[in-house]
C-alpha cells in the first residue's frame, strides 16, 4: 500500500507522545499515512510552522488556536482543533533558593493542596516574582493567573512573566533569570535533576482537567480533504487510546527518550507518563493521580466549553467583549468533526458538546453515544464553576 506522507511538527515533551506513538507504533501506517514528524525550538517557531503551510498539523498549546481566532498575537491565519492530545500535564517549580524560604516558612511541599501551596507562594516570594512560562497563550499561563488570582494577588499584573522555551526552563532557572515556572514534563523534573529547583505543584492541582495540548490544523485544511483528516485522527486517537493503558508507559518512556524526540533519560520521561515524581534533588517522592491523561474520561474530546473558559480567560486580560470572544473560541474547538471522524473508529462520544466546567469531584457517568461514558473529574482547586450556557 502506498503511504500517503502528512507533516506534523511537535515540541519535545511528554505530552507529544500521541504524535510520536502514532508514528512508531504503526497506528498512521495502518491508516495509510506516513507521518513525517518535524520538532521545533520553541512555541512561536512551531505556531509559525503551521500557519505558513510548512507543516500540515501540530501538536499545539490549547490557547493558541483561541488567541488566534480573537485576534491576539499578530496572525491573521486561524487554526482548528481537531482533538485534545492531553490534558494536565504541567508541573510548577521554584528555585532552589525560593524552595529553602518556602521550607523555612513552613511549608511542607505536600503536591496537592493549591490553596496552601500558592499562599506560600505569595508570602515567600517578596519582590515581584519572576516566572517563566512556555507562551503568553498557554495552559501554563493561564493556570498560573487563575490560581494565584483567586488567591488575592493580582496576576499577571503584580508578576514579572517570561517566555522561555520548554527545553531551556532549567537552563534560565540555573541562570537565576527565573525564580519559579510553569512547565510541561519533563522539564521540570530536568531541573531538580540538575539540582537547580523543586517542584511545588502539579497543574491538575488547580484544574482536575485543563485541556492542555491539542492536534490543531489550518483552517479550512480538514474539510478540504475529509478522507485524510479522519485517517489523521484516527491514527492520533489509537495512540492515545494505547497511552491510556498503564502497562505501556514504560515502553513509551523508552521511545520518547530517543534522540531525535525528547533526548532525555527514559526514567525521568516516565515521572511524568506515570505522576510519580521527583520534586526534590533529594529524591523525595510525590504521587499525582491523573498527572497526564491521553485518553480515558473522554479525554480526547475537543469540548466547546472548555474553549469558551480559555475565550473568557482572554478576553477579560486583554479588554475583550466577552460574549463574542466566548462565540469565536467555541467554533475553534472542533467537537463536530471529532463525532464524525470517530464516531463510527467507536470512540465514545459524549452526548452534548458543552458541559460545567469544573463542576465533577468525582467520575460521573454522563449518556454517549455509545450508550454513556464515565467523566473523570474536572474540578477546580476553588471550587469555581464555569458555564459556558449563562455566557451567550
Amino acid at each position: 500500500m502506498s503511504l500517503r506522507p502528512l507533516s506534523i511538527g511537535f515540541i519535545p515533551l511528554v505530552d507529544a507522545a500521541p504524535v510520536i506513538i502514532a508514528h512508531e507504533f504503526g497506528f498512521a501506517e495502518e491508516e495509510g499515512l506516513a507521518l513525517e514528524l518535524q520538532s521545533a525550538p520553541s512555541w512561536s517557531t512551531l505556531r509559525d510552522m503551521l500557519a505558513l503551510g510548512r507543516i500540515e498539523a501540530a501538536h499545539m498549546l490549547a490557547p493558541v488556536p483561541v488567541a488566534m481566532a480573537l485576534g491576539l498575537g499578530g496572525m491573521a491565519t486561524r487554526f482548528d482543533v481537531l482533538s485534545v492530545l492531553s490534558l494536565n500535564g504541567e508541573v510548577i517549580g521554584v528555585s532552589s533558593a525560593l524552595a529553602e524560604r518556602l521550607r523555612g516558612a513552613g511549608h511542607d511541599f505536600g503536591f496537592a493542596d493549591a490553596r496552601a501551596a500558592g499562599a506560600a507562594l505569595i508570602g515567600a516570594a517578596g519582590a515581584r516574582l519572576r516566572v517563566g512560562v512556555p507562551f503568553p497563550f498557554s495552559m501554563h499561563a493561564e493556570l498560573l493567573y487563575y490560581w494565584l488570582g483567586a488567591l488575592g494577588l493580582e496576576a499577571p499584573q503584580a508578576l514579572d512573566v517570561r517566555t522561555v522555551p520548554p527545553p531551556l526552563m532549567a537552563e534560565a532557572v540555573a541562570a537565576g533569570e527565573i525564580d519559579a515556572f510553569c512547565v510541561g514534563e519533563p522539564w521540570g523534573s530536568i531541573a531538580v535533576e540538575n539540582g537547580v529547583g523543586e517542584l511545588l505543584l502539579p497543574g491538575s492541582a488547580i484544574w482536575a482537567a485543563a485541556p492542555d495540548k491539542v492536534l490543531a490544523v489550518r483552517e479550512g485544511w480538514a474539510e478540504a480533504d475529509e478522507g485524510r483528516t479522519g485517517r489523521l485522527m484516527r491514527a492520533i486517537w489509537r495512540a492515545g487510546r494505547w497511552l491510556g493503558a498503564p502497562a505501556n508507559l514504560m515502553t513509551a518512556s523508552e521511545v520518547l527518550a530517543r534522540p531525535g524526540y525528547l533526548n532525555v533519560p527514559a526514567e525521568v520521561i516516565e515521572r511524568g507518563l506515570t505522576g510519580r515524581l521527583v520534586v526534590t534533588a533529594s529524591g523525595e517522592e510525590r504521587e499525582a493521580p491523573g498527572f497526564t491523561r491521553f485518553f480515558d474520561g473522554a479525554a480526547c474530546f475537543p469540548w466547546r466549553s472548555q474553549a469558551a473558559w480559555i475565550g473568557a480567560r482572554l478576553a477579560e486580560r486583554n479588554g475583550l467583549d466577552r460574549a463574542e470572544a466566548i462565540g469565536k473560541a467555541r467554533a475553534v474547538f472542533r467537537s463536530d468533526l471529532f463525532r464524525a471522524h470517530l464516531g463510527p473508529a467507536g470512540a465514545e462520544i459524549p452526548g452534548a458538546s458543552d458541559k460545567l466546567e469544573g463542576s465533577l469531584d468525582r467520575p460521573v457517568v454522563v449518556a454517549a453515544r455509545s450508550g454513556h461514558l464515565i467523566l473523570a473529574p474536572d474540578a477546580f482547586f476553588d471550587g469555581a464553576i464555569f458555564d459556558p450556557g449563562a455566557e451567550r
